[in-house]
């Protein structure tokens, strides 16, 4: 954002400048596409998705989840038109979520069937 600085006598006032967002249609899009995901959610939990693969729906659960908050963080949070460090700071959270899932599921998948399995 553009700040301007404005001088009253001997105090000095930042002016936020405004850059482009998002207008009122572009946000009832993004809750429609909102709603849409979380109907979808639930539909794809209803199914049994196993015959693809073991885990199909948690999968499917979580790649609607994404693309929600994905939506969420570039019209509400207006990352979209925030400067690249804000993007950097984004793309490197992603990056470290990325690398703690892979750590979990490496020790998931990497572990015995323990005392309770029948």
């Amino acid at each position: 954002m553009a700040e301007k600085h404005i001088e009253h006598g001997n105090v000095k006032h930042m002016e936020e400048h405004e850059g482009p967002h998002i207008a009122l249609p572009g946000y009832l899009a993004v809750f429609a596409v909102l709603v849409v995901g979380t109907v979808l959610t639930y539909f794809v939990a209803k199914l049994d998705l196993d015959w693809i693969f073991p885990g199909a729906n948690t999968l499917a659960a979580l790649l609607i989840a994404f693309t929600k908050m994905t939506c969420v963080m570039l019209f509400f949070m207006h990352v979209r038109w925030s400067p690249k460090l804000i993007w950097l700071a984004v793309i490197s959270s992603f990056f470290w979520l990325s690398i703690m899932f892979a750590y979990t599921m490496q020790d998931y998948l990497t572990r015995g069937l323990g005392v309770f399995s029948s």
